[in-house]
């Protein structure tokens, strides 16, 4: 850890970026040990803000050297969202103040003495964590865990208990503006789990080599005497076998995985499949969560559970009563009978599995598809068409603006910036019904102008999309 010696002298924590769902998380766990706490951030925005403030953990907003003079600080921990150009962590570095990463905080202050349990994949990382951190709670492992949203079982998005076990969101972004490794490096894995590989975060990975390079990294990490459970239907996941030492152990659909679901139903509240251990069925399972991607996710976590010493009894008491994830597909409302849901998709798959699920959760209903590209990576040229394909989903479709279209502007170039007026063409000689609205307010009139009763609209950002969920429940409310 850059520039700390003494970890027992530390009793006053900040974080640079503090709004970040695992910075929010990092924060909330300094707390409860006993650290005294605060944090800046820009763009504050729930869930991530009522959070904290549910916390009381001040968070001031904008960056400048003034809040480190003002609460002197033993510790900075600097998010990733901050260059080596912001004005804290240039401050940081100016005052001489101890600093390290969000990751390397939480491995040498929480995870270093438990058993690691890293959920990593392109897709499906925060319900995938969430379940199964909910189904070590539910069996009474007390369980400790960081996830990259707010499970509805925990009400927050961190837990510190006192089981052998630590399950965290491996993300494979960089760590922060001194360190460009991925984050999910610093967690050492002792069981980690390798979901899906694909082409994300085009802002910091040149392409698909890049990040399944990373990936390796994470395998090469596993001792052995370790495990691996990775995806064996994933192409890009069964290459990464032969850089492994630890146990490497397959799910999927495929009855070559080492598990596998077969006898699929898919019910208006969930879902059920029977599970096979290595040749042989080994259970009957059902899980709340909707749709054939949060089967294998299901599976995934069982699979682990398993590994881990539980039973096929206490893996269903946790699948059974699992609540879900804030912003994941969560029901925000229901006005003149139209459904506005929040959910996270930011990425062309993930937003045809999102739509996919919407599908299947409600049948031969109308389905909006609200986008708003928030990240960088979102916004890029490459996906271009992998939007337009998932799009095709929709009955309706509704793009807002681009959030960062300033930065394309002035440091990566429009050319590779998204063609939204593009993407619109497309769909609309497609047949799809598209709109392009900047801004927030119209958005919410012309759904509930246009939105009939058994209407589902999916509101999907990785960032607050102008609180547009609450502007259209108004909107609809005052019709």
């Amino acid at each position: 850890m850059p520039h700390i010696k003494q970890l027992n002298e530390v009793k006053r924590v900040y974080l640079i970026g503090i709004c970040g769902t695992a910075m929010a998380s990092l924060a909330g766990m300094l707390q409860q040990r006993g650290y005294e706490v605060a944090g800046s951030d820009e763009h504050v925005y729930p869930p991530m803000s009522t959070y904290l403030e549910r916390l009381r953990i001040p968070v001031l907003e904008g960056y400048t050297k003034q809040h480190l003079e003002t609460f002197r600080p033993d510790l900075v921990v600097i998010g990733n969202v901050a260059a080596n150009t912001n004005p804290e962590a240039a401050a940081t570095v100016e005052m001489d103040l101890p600093y390290t990463s969000m990751p390397e905080a939480i491995y040498h202050l929480f995870i270093k003495d438990r058993h690691s349990i890293v959920v990593t994949g392109t897709h499906g990382k925060t319900t995938t964590t969430s379940l199964m951190a909910w189904i070590l709670e539910a069996a009474g492992r007390d369980p400790s865990m960081v996830v990259g949203g707010i499970p509805v079982n925990f009400n927050q998005n961190f837990k510190l208990g006192d089981g052998a076990d630590f399950v965290i969101e491996g993300d494979e972004y960089n760590t922060s503006f001194f360190d460009k490794g991925p984050k999910f490096l610093h967690y050492h894995a002792n069981t980690l789990l390798v979901n899906n590989i694909e082409f994300d975060h085009a802002d910091i990975y040149a392409n698909l080599d890049a990040i399944v390079g990373a990936f390796r990294k994470a395998v090469e990490q596993v001792a052995p005497g370790d495990v691996i459970l990775a995806n064996g239907d994933d192409a890009n996941v069964r290459p990464l076998r032969t850089s492994a030492r630890g146990r490497w152990i397959t799910f999927g659909w495929d009855e070559h995985c080492d598990t596998y679901a077969t006898h699929v139903e898919l019910l208006p509240d969930g879902s059920e499949f029977t599970a096979w251990w290595e040749g042989k069925e080994w259970a009957r399972f059902r899980t709340t969560l909707s749709g054939r991607h949060n089967v294998l996710n299901a599976l995934a976590d069982a699979a682990i559970a398993r590994l881990r010493g539980l039973s096929a009894d206490e893996i269903q008491k946790g699948l059974e009563t699992f609540q879900g994830i804030k912003r994941r597909m969560e029901v925000r409302g229901v006005e003149r009978g139209v459904t506005v849901i929040d959910d996270f998709a930011h990425h062309p798959t993930a937003i045809a599995t999102t739509l996919d699920g919407a599908r299947k959760r409600y049948p031969g209903r109308k389905i909006w598809a609200l986008f708003e590209p928030r990240s960088i990576s979102s916004s890029r040229k490459e996906f271009e068409s992998g939007y337009i394909d998932a799009f095709h989903e929709a009955d309706r479709v509704v793009i807002g603006p681009i959030f960062h279209r300033d930065r394309y502007e002035t440091r990566y170039g429009l050319d590779k910036m998204m063609s939204v007026p593009a993407i619109v063409e497309r769909l609309r000689h497609d047949g799809i019904p598209v709109t392009q609205i900047d801004n927030f307010d119209a958005i919410a009139a012309h759904v509930a102008k246009e939105a009939g009763e058994g209407d589902v609209v999916l509101v999907m950002s990785s960032g607050a999309f102008g609180g547009v969920h609450e502007k259209i429940l108004e909107a609809l409310r005052s019709e």
